[in-house]
């Protein structure tokens, strides 16, 4: 191979990736969908998903100026063996909102606004000079606002019946920012009345031929309704489900041609393995539920360029890049300052992060105001990324955490809150841990952890029971890396509440792997009832062990069978169990007992 292109890690700008030889994965055949589809279009999804790149492809494709280019851009795709007639057939003009800058007052705001988007028409009036007449472009320079700009090229694209296309990439990251770190009043006053920023998309309504907006919540764009309510959200559409995003095809297909080249050493398929549970998992659309899950790309190309670089696999499986994403649970808990419905959203995060999965009754419309509201909280995080759709229960969504990339997320947040409302020692944590991991001594890290949530009265005071003492162990669970840390995971016909794997890749001399079992009473309990679920804990743990997965991802490792039981906030029990004839004998006297017995 001559020359083997370059790993796109980082890059969405599509004439780069094409003229610089960087591999490119096609999504040019939802082109045809798209322009089929409603002229005036809405998509959402989650950042590192590609959307400014897959902007940069429409740019192209549909800019009237690079007609000339056509075959070097796109003669290798599939929309160049099957253009549609509108190829190269408009003039674009197209905003990055993320690029405009914050700022504490109204005045500054809107200044940053208007000198960002006067900036964009001043290019566009240089670009397509030729198209108008001799002042044309002197008299968009000249003008002093954005509105004044875009008013001048609206009369005369219009005199001359150019067909104008938008593009905006980011349309709500501005707004977004000033919802978070100036509060409601100020989005209001920008995005309402005679705000600039409603303003301007007031004007784009009756203004272009086709529009195109991305974004990464609906939030804004309801808001703006009065003064935009064209928009045509096809962010659930199962057609579009896949347009961002890598399927397993593309991850496939990617890795086999470095491998090939000579660049990549390894199994593929070892590979996909490995990056599925941190990587996959997205579903956008109800009606997708059955097609293959969708993989984060920038985390695969991540992934890849650790691959190609080192040889091995990156020892943080979750990128810096997407660390950030973390300050945004913080964002959606911490949106207002009232504090009572700051516990409510709190108590949603602690139901996911203990949990794994919630009913949502997705939003697809709402304005920022009433982001407090829970189920348009719920909704905000399933547009963050923070979950996916994975079934329906009755008439709801059923929605989860995607993979581990996220889960870790949550699970640092929950961390931190802990530690704010009761600092444990985090070194004598990461001790017990490394003698649990390498030693199998067990007992004095859920001792010292138990303890630590009895003594931590403001979270266990806080919020309801069960989920509360899950999410306390997941999170300090989730402290170190030894292992992987899976929650409610399938095995033998039930689901195991923890599954601690070895994280072999980093930790070869990990010894100890352990599956656990948690059981909750209610205050009034009796020892009878809460022996019944001691019982029952005992037998699911025998009938986990039997689990083939379960066995193979333990192996090389002693694997542990551990009992525990919490009755309120108290911790008591903390057992290993082992299979007995005893054992087994509970295990046939608790399957005899009336499901109205068991707590």
């Amino acid at each position: 191979m001559d020359s083997i292109k370059n790993i796109p890690y980082g890059i969405s700008d599509f004439k780069q990736i094409i003229n610089k030889n960087y591999y490119f994965v096609d999504k040019t055949k939802y082109i045809s969908l798209v322009e089929k589809s409603r002229p005036n279009l809405l998509f959402i999804r989650p950042r590192r998903f590609g959307k400014s790149l897959f902007l940069g492809v429409l740019s192209a494709y549909y800019d009237i100026m690079e007609k000339a280019h056509f075959d070097n851009l796109f003669g290798n795709s599939w929309i160049g063996n099957h253009p549609t007639e509108d190829r190269n057939s408009y003039q674009i003009l197209r905003f990055d909102f993320s690029e405009v800058g914050g700022a504490a007052s109204l005045e500054q705001l809107e200044a940053n606004f208007n000198t960002y988007c006067g900036s964009i028409i001043d290019g566009f009036a240089e670009k397509y000079a030729e198209f108008y007449r001799s002042t044309f472009e002197e008299r968009i320079k000249s003008e002093p606002t954005a509105r004044g700009k875009l008013s001048i090229l609206k009369d005369a694209a219009r005199t001359r019946e150019y067909p104008l296309y938008l593009i905006v990439d980011e349309y709500d990251n501005f707004t977004n920012i000033v919802l978070s770190e100036q509060g409601h009043d100020m989005f209001h006053k920008i995005t309402h009345a005679t705000g600039f920023y409603r303003d301007i998309f007031k004007i784009f309504k009756g203004m272009f031929y086709r529009i195109f907006l991305t974004g990464v919540s609906p939030v804004t764009l309801d808001d703006l309704t009065s003064g935009f309510n064209i928009d045509w959200n096809i962010s659930t559409d199962p057609r579009f489900n896949a347009m961002m995003g890598f399927s397993e095809i593309d991850v496939r297909e990617m890795f086999q041609y470095y491998k090939d080249a000579g660049a990549l050493t390894g199994d593929v398929d070892v590979m996909i393995e490995e990056m599925r549970p941190w990587y996959d998992n997205y579903c956008f659309a109800k009606k997708a539920l059955n097609e293959p899950r969708i993989f984060n790309c920038d985390m695969v190309l991540y992934y890849l360029s650790n691959r190609i670089d080192t040889g091995e696999t990156p020892e943080q499986m979750l990128s810096k890049n997407a660390r950030t994403d973390f300050g945004k649970l913080k964002m959606l808990v911490r949106i207002d300052k009232n504090l009572t419905l700051s516990g409510q959203r709190m108590s949603v995060i602690e139901e996911i992060a203990a949990r794994e999965e919630i009913t949502v009754d997705l939003q697809t419309s709402f304005p920022a105001e009433k982001i407090t509201n829970i189920e348009n909280y719920r909704s905000l995080l399933y547009y963050y990324g923070l979950l996916t759709i994975s079934g329906v229960y009755r008439g709801q969504l059923k929605m989860r955490i995607p993979n581990n990339s996220v889960r870790e997320q949550y699970f640092s947040f929950m961390l931190e809150y802990y530690q704010q409302q009761y600092a444990v020692d985090l070194s004598i944590i990461s001790k017990l841990y490394g003698d649990m991991a390498y030693d199998g001594k067990w007992q004095p890290f859920f001792e010292f952890v138990g303890q630590a949530y009895m003594d931590n009265s403001a979270v266990r005071d806080a919020i309801e029971g069960e989920r509360n003492v899950q999410g306390f162990l997941k999170a300090y669970l989730s402290l170190a890396n030894y292992y992987l840390l899976m929650p409610e995971l399938e095995m033998n016909y039930g689901f195991s509440d923890f599954v601690l794997l070895p994280n072999k890749t980093h930790y070869p001399d990990v010894a100890h792997s352990y599956l656990i079992e948690m059981k909750y009473a209610k205050a009034g309990a009796t020892e009878a009832e809460m022996e019944v679920q001691r019982v029952a804990g005992r037998a699911q743990l025998l009938q986990y062990r039997e689990d083939k997965i379960a066995q193979r991802l333990a192996e090389g490792t002693e694997l542990h069978l551990l009992l525990l039981h919490f009755q309120t906030w108290k911790s008591t029990t903390c057992e290993e169990v082992f299979s007995s004839v005893r054992s087994l004998e509970k295990l046939r006297d608790v399957s005899a007992i009336p499901e109205t017995n068991k707590i």
